[in-house]
């Protein structure tokens, strides 16, 4: 069992039962999934592109990427419908948690000029989203092997029905949030 995961089932979730004011320990939140995703404009004219995000996709997450086309032909764009545009992963489970902890523990240290994450990026129903300029903050990422830097969004899902519940969640797995009111 990952670390952040039994430190969830042993102290946080009683923690966010007392703090959330729930009768129930089934009603307190948890985290469903993390989305990965890394769009890759230019891999329409180069496939090979597509390819590398997916390779370090797959590096920095431990699970195979799978390469993400597009839905419609857009001709302003010199888009095909079903050309490969970007990579994604969805992790849950283990690897979703040690993802994490090495999230919060390791990548976001290493961001250059960072001052917290936003508090108004979660969406209204418990999801917090985040956005990465640079890839290369994972430590699995060879610094000298990369062609190009690439951004990622990361997509937490959490089964909380509001945002005040989704970030007292993250909160308390020590997410590092700018000290701004949320909604």
């Amino acid at each position: 069992m990952s670390r952040l995961l039994e430190e969830y089932n042993n102290q946080i979730k009683e923690n966010l039962k007392t703090k959330l004011g729930l009768k129930n320990i089934f009603e307190v939140p948890k985290i469903k999934k993390i989305v990965l995703n890394m769009g890759v404009g230019e891999g329409k004219e180069d496939s090979k592109l597509i390819d590398k995000a997916v390779e370090d996709l797959t590096l920095i997450t431990g699970q195979k990427a799978v390469k993400t086309k597009s839905k419609k032909a857009i001709s302003g764009f010199k888009i095909r419908a079903g050309m490969p545009l970007g990579a994604k992963v969805t992790l849950r489970n283990k690897i979703m948690y040690e993802f994490l902890d090495r999230l919060v523990n390791i990548a976001i240290p290493r961001i250059r000029d960072f001052r917290g994450l936003n508090i108004k990026s979660f969406d209204g129903n418990g999801n917090f989203s985040m956005g990465i300029k640079e890839h290369v903050i994972f430590p699995e990422i060879n610094f000298d092997k990369v062609d190009k830097m690439r951004g990622m969004d990361i997509i937490i899902c959490t089964s909380a029905k509001n945002n005040h519940d989704a970030l007292e969640l993250l909160k308390s797995f020590n997410m590092p949030f700018k000290d701004n009111k949320i909604n």
